[in-house]
């Protein structure tokens, strides 16, 4: 729990070394209210400090923090402190803003039908030129989607073509977050048209796994005001979006990147391994998970594993990904266990070590990845993700 209030509210401007301030709330349930903090941020020594607004009075005393990152904070974000979702919603102070708000550009990327499966790829690409991915899910468009997304292209001789193209499989919509991020993803993606992008800029998104001007792999917003509204088509603010989900819920299993895999920026690897490894992705989404709900799906665990209340704290303390892996037909449970190797890395990289967990995990609770342990599970798992949490 956090300590008590043992201070009065101090203003910013009292800070003896220098800090960001955010404003964060948190759902209290109990009460069945919204409550905002101030939110500071020392990246001196890494610790975080937190003062109740309408009470002006302190409600965490400065404690250093292993998991708290300056990068994990921006409008938007989900952070876990204490068990506690905290979501920032606006910046603290001119200072922040002004330090942190210039990085926190945002972007739309959509990873075409041609290009799904090489989403492994372009996530490394992302963390190689200081992208974050905020926000990420696949969905299968239908033709009034794909027509409202491309409205502007209405009058054009392919608008038909590009939109047989864009619902003829799932795509994968993501929020992207960085410098100069428009530009930036921009610059990655490459010309429009991949076959000029081959010729011009081979080393492009567009020219490596794209084909012609419409089959070209993957899109990126023009500019900022471009992005904003198709962010909003995506995730919209106030509703969920009718978008048809994409999780087969047949000859599946469940896989979990776990946060600390995100915050390392190794989500890229772990699914290039599963896609090389000859698995397919059918379902894929970014959640932020709330305690309970961490405590529901590892409920199976409760009083048989010693690790249970440290597995929940891992699942809730940040952003993970949620994957429906098929590909394998009935044996697909099994086989991705064997590629996700034992639950213990050190044992892992002894016995197994081209396994995931040997490869990317730290120690038995940060082992990279959970996957369902029994194959009659597969969908159950499946379905929490896909089904309940996005109910």
């Amino acid at each position: 729990m956090f300590p008590g209030y043992t201070q009065e509210y101090i203003e910013p401007s009292t800070a003896q070394d220098q800090r960001y301030s955010f404003i964060a709330e948190w759902y209290d349930p109990q009460a069945a209210l919204i409550r905002r903090y101030q939110f500071l941020f020392y990246p001196k020594d890494n610790s975080i400090e937190m003062y109740d607004i309408k009470n002006r009075r302190k409600f965490l005393s400065r404690t250093k923090s292993d998991t708290v990152k300056l990068e994990d904070m921006y409008i938007g974000s989900k952070i876990h402190v204490y068990s506690r979702q905290l979501t920032f919603v606006d910046f603290g102070d001119n200072f922040t803003e002004s330090k942190v708000g210039t990085k926190n550009e945002r972007t739309l990327a959509i990873i075409k039908p041609d290009a799904v499966n090489k989403v492994g790829v372009i996530l490394n690409l992302l963390k190689a030129n200081d992208i974050q991915p905020c926000r990420a899910k696949m969905v299968k468009l239908v033709r009034k989607n794909a027509m409202d997304l491309y409205e502007e292209h209405r009058s054009q001789p392919h608008f038909n073509t590009l939109l047989d193209y864009m619902t003829s499989g799932p795509v994968i919509a993501m929020e992207l977050m960085g410098s100069n991020v428009v530009n930036q993803w921009r610059r990655l993606l490459g010309p429009v048209d991949s076959g000029k992008a081959k010729e011009s800029e081979p080393g492009s998104i567009r020219a490596k796994f794209g084909t012609d001007g419409v089959t070209n792999a993957a899109h990126g917003s023009e500019n900022q005001k471009t992005a904003q509204k198709e962010l909003d088509f995506f995730f919209p603010p106030n509703r969920n979006p009718k978008f048809e989900g994409t999780a087969r819920l047949r000859d599946c299993t469940c896989c979990v990147i776990k946060p600390h895999a995100i915050r390392s920026g190794i989500e890229g690897d772990i699914i290039e391994v599963i896609q090389n490894a000859g698995f397919q992705i059918t379902a894929l989404q970014m959640f932020n998970v709330e305690t309970a709900n961490g405590e529901e799906f590892y409920e199976i665990y409760k009083g048989v594993v010693n690790e249970y209340q440290s597995m929940v704290t891992e699942l809730c303390s940040g952003p993970c990904i949620a994957l429906e892996i098929t590909g394998q037909g009935e044996e697909t449970a099994s086989k991705f266990r064997e590629l996700c190797g034992p639950a213990d890395p050190e044992i892992a990289r002894h016995l197994r070590p081209k396994t995931i967990r040997a490869m990317f995990g730290k120690d038995k609770i940060q082992n990279a990845v959970h996957c369902t342990d029994l194959p009659e599970d597969g969908i159950l798992e499946v379905e929490y993700f896909f089904r309940i949490l996005n109910s």
